[in-house]
């Protein structure tokens, strides 16, 4: 895609970020986001509230509010009841009301495999965007989810999850960002922010180091991860797009001997709706940590961003 050169048009795609910003004035800039998938839960109704959840998730990582979004429905009418989607809108409205932002309207067309997503709309000030760029030596490292989203899901589909890790999974992935994002955004001791998506744990922390022209050093203890999902990938449960994120990830990564396969997948795994991957001031951690628990995010302190001799990489210890 070209380059936009549109003075107004804060953040595009150049870095691989989670939204657009384009400015509007000197106190506001628009934060818009689109995202949609196939299902990842068999409930039509927690379908629904996990994908409105996903799409809200990068208004929030950009350190905006959203303000309100559109619906983006595929559907075969032709095999299954209606009552099914409307289930997913009843969830995708429900996520939506929690977000504090109403959906407006949408688009929905005809397909044969059910997807669901919104485009979300939000606002942020011109200065105090952030970015998956711009962490810096001597920060810390926060993240306010466990991993194992995507492999759970792949249990789903082949019948071995249990219903517990159902119920965790379904829980984890249903949870807003807003908390994590309004709190992060206010704390003012951010320097970068991304949230886990689809590239993994790993894939978002090499494209924060790369764009920052830092290393950033992940403690693969300190990582939280949901129940039974290293077993999981022990046994080769592992969707493919994890496989693809782990080999895309490898060569900027120097893992510790002791970080396995199992353990590289689960740290690559790709996530719906993860949480926020921070850099945060090293003197500010410690009271960023106790304002995100007071708010119900369950936030841990992962690893530490350092100097890189040249471009940016990750170890893994």
């Amino acid at each position: 895609m070209p380059r936009v050169k549109d003075p107004r048009a804060l953040v595009g795609h150049e870095t691989r970020d989670d939204a657009a910003v384009y400015q509007l004035s000197a106190t506001e800039a628009i934060v818009e986001s689109v995202d949609f998938f196939t299902p990842v839960v068999d409930d039509p109704y927690w379908f629904g509230r996990i994908a409105a959840a996903n799409a809200f998730s990068d208004i929030w990582a950009m350190g905006g509010r959203p303000i309100f979004a559109l619906n983006l429905v595929a559907f075969p009418v032709k095999d299954l009841p209606m009552e099914v989607l409307a289930e997913i809108l009843r969830g995708g409205s429900e996520a939506a009301a929690l977000a504090g932002a109403p959906i407006l309207g949408g688009h929905s067309i005809e397909d044969p495999e059910p997807k669901y997503g919104m485009a979300v709309t939000g606002l942020v000030h011109p200065d105090r965007i952030l970015r998956n760029v711009g962490a810096r030596p001597g920060d810390q490292l926060l993240l306010t989810k466990p991993l194992g989203s995507g492999i759970i899901a792949t249990a789903i589909k082949r019948g071995i999850a249990t219903p517990e890790q159902i119920a965790e999974a379904t829980a984890v992935m249903a949870a807003l960002n807003r908390a994590a994002g309004e709190v992060l955004a206010a704390s003012g001791a951010v320097s970068a922010l991304t949230d886990i998506t689809g590239f993994g744990l790993l894939g978002h922390a090499w494209e924060m180091a790369g764009g920052s022209h830092a290393l950033l050093r992940i403690d693969a203890a300190a990582v939280p991860v949901q129940d039974g999902v290293l077993a999981l990938a022990e046994r080769d449960v592992v969707p493919g797009g994890t496989k693809a994120n782990l080999d895309w990830v490898t060569p900027h990564v120097k893992f510790a001997a002791s970080i396995g396969r199992p353990a590289q997948l689960v740290l690559a795994d790709a996530q719906t709706n993860g949480g926020l991957l921070a850099a945060v001031a090293p003197d500010r951690l410690e009271a960023v940590l106790r304002l995100l628990v007071d708010q119900g995010v369950e936030a841990v302190h992962v690893g530490e961003v350092l100097e890189a001799p040249s471009g940016g990489s990750l170890e893994v210890a």
